[in-house]
């Protein structure tokens, strides 16, 4: 597979984005705290049928690191525009994580443009169906990573463990490939790289009202997969549901929150038929299985 990387202007940021295959669009958005390189053990089995595009979101990796815009609604328009600017009409587009409220949004806002919606190991914002993930309060995280300034001034210097934390968490102990590992690190030290990935969690409170007042006035009507893994596990699809007309959910057992790094295996085997054109796919079920 050959990954062709390129700096492109979207909604006028410089995102790093990372190419790889031909055919219908599928654009990956990563969460915390990864990069483009979140997706490596995906893009052999995409690349063969699909263009797919994965970019850093702004503040992340070798995107440009900009002083607001971490909220959902303009990450959102910034997939948009990533999408025109590569010349692509429409997309699939899988999110996990911090990715995830942005894609929602976008295929509340342009079902024309979203072909299919993928979402994985988030919340949406603040709608009803986690309130059994949330009855001990959000995970502790959340609340140091949102107090403006404090989580960079503790960690600088320190990134490399706190970065190991969440990757050996997010596989239930067993860590991600090395050269992952030191990407996601790079990526993530010095205080202006922190401040940065910190702001999506201070934009969680704006974020939440867009996507309440998106759900206020419309219904997620492009056909949607939800997949959780520990911890989210079904809370996803359970908000999701009352507010979306073609819904697929599934929940992999024995997995980390960092589905395509922990068993990018079982991900594939659930992309791909979800992927796939309606006449090889069969007819969409609206309810899921567990892995």
């Amino acid at each position: 597979m050959s990954v062709v990387l390129r700096q492109v202007k979207a909604n006028g940021v410089e995102l790093n984005v990372a190419l790889a295959g031909e055919g219908p669009a599928v654009l990956l958005l990563h969460g915390f705290p990864h990069t483009w390189q979140l997706w490596t053990h995906i893009l052999d089995g995409l690349a063969g049928r699909y263009r797919v595009i994965a970019p850093d979101l702004r503040g992340c990796g070798a995107s440009a690191r900009t002083a607001g815009g971490y909220d959902a609604g303009t990450l959102a328009a910034d997939a948009e525009a990533l999408l025109d600017a590569l010349g692509e009409t429409s997309a699939t587009v899988v999110g996990i994580d911090a990715g995830t409220p942005p894609a929602f949004l976008l295929a509340m806002r342009r079902p024309d443009l979203v072909r299919r919606l993928v979402v994985m190991e988030s919340l949406v914002g603040r709608l009803p169906g986690a309130e059994e993930f949330l009855a001990h309060g959000a995970p502790w995280w959340f609340g140091f990573h949102a107090e403006p300034g404090l989580a960079e001034s503790v960690l600088t210097g320190h990134e490399d463990r706190y970065i190991d934390w969440f990757l050996d968490a997010g596989t239930l102990g067993q860590g991600v490939d090395p050269a992952v590992r030191d990407a996601f690190v790079h990526a993530y030290t010095g205080t202006e790289a922190l401040r940065c990935a910190f702001s999506y969690y201070r934009a969680l409170p704006e974020s939440s009202r867009q996507i309440q007042e998106a759900v206020r006035t419309a219904r997620l009507t492009v056909p949607t997969m939800a997949i959780g893994a520990h911890p989210v596990g079904g809370a996803l699809e359970q908000q999701l549901r009352p507010v979306t007309d073609h819904l697929i959910g599934h929940v992999i057992e024995n997995c980390g929150h960092i589905i395509p790094l922990h068993r990018p295996d079982r991900l594939l085997a659930l992309l791909e038929p979800f992927l796939a054109p309606a006449e090889s796919r069969g007819r969409l079920q609206r309810h899921g299985r567990r892995q």
